[in-house]
């Protein structure tokens, strides 16, 4: 019997290898696709981009910016997809307070001020227990590195184009797992309490003493709900 292909999108400045501590703890259980999207400019390039690698039929998770890409092929393929994992995402547009911040951010990148994941964002995306551990830090400042400055102005302006995905929710009907950390500053529990709510045949797992970067702060935890959600 062939085992089932699970497909994780990664986040902004990510890179695929944000996956590899889940990948460790799953790879006896799936075959494991992690694509990189940094060289796509929008959802939609995004999308068609996992769409041809993908098999006919998979499994699909999204972190962060991969959920909205998850959205994105829902619309395109909703046929394609067994189930559905979103990780520390929303279905939300931007606010335009958001925009206008992205906005800025691709300003000083085009001037030349992009050096990669400022240490002083670190606050914002991990819990305070994990700011000084190498294992979590040490992979998002070489992610981002590797993103580069034109990989992130292209992200950028792929999630400041996104469509809402708020009225979309009600008609997910494969069996669905939303997973947030606790202590997520980037995008707040009450999202996923949102989407969770919305979705038929949702559980919503909140992992303790975490932040925005679950799949690295927290693997034995994410991995045991995509585990639990892909024996459904």
């Amino acid at each position: 019997m062939a085992r089932p292909t699970l497909v994780l999108l990664p986040g902004l400045l990510n890179t695929g290898s944000i996956f590899d501590l889940v990948r460790a703890r799953l790879g006896d259980t799936v075959d494991l696709i992690t694509p990189d999207l940094h060289p796509y400019d929008s959802m939609s390039a995004m999308a068609n981009a996992v769409l041809n690698a993908a098999p006919q039929r998979f499994s699909l998770g999204g972190f962060s910016m991969g959920g909205y890409v998850c959205f994105e092929i829902l619309r395109r393929a909703p046929e394609r997809v067994e189930r559905l994992a979103l990780i520390d995402t929303q279905a939300a547009p931007d606010t335009t307070e958001a925009t206008a911040r992205r906005r800025g951010m691709i300003e000083q990148t085009r001037i030349g001020r992009f050096h990669g994941l400022q240490p002083s964002l670190l606050p914002t995306l991990v819990h305070p227990s994990q700011l000084s551990n190498p294992a979590v830090v040490d992979p998002m400042l070489a992610m981002a590195a590797t993103v580069g400055p034109e990989g992130f102005v292209r992200e950028m302006r792929a999630i400041m184009a996104r469509p809402d995905s708020r009225p979309q929710l009600v008609d997910i009907t494969v069996p669905t797992v939303v997973i947030s950390g606790r202590q997520d500053h980037s995008i707040p529990l009450a999202r996923a309490e949102e989407m969770a709510a919305d979705i038929s045949h949702s559980q919503l797992v909140v992992i303790e003493e975490c932040g925005h970067m679950a799949p690295l702060e927290k693997p034995d935890e994410v991995a045991a709900a995509l585990r639990r959600w892909l024996a459904q």
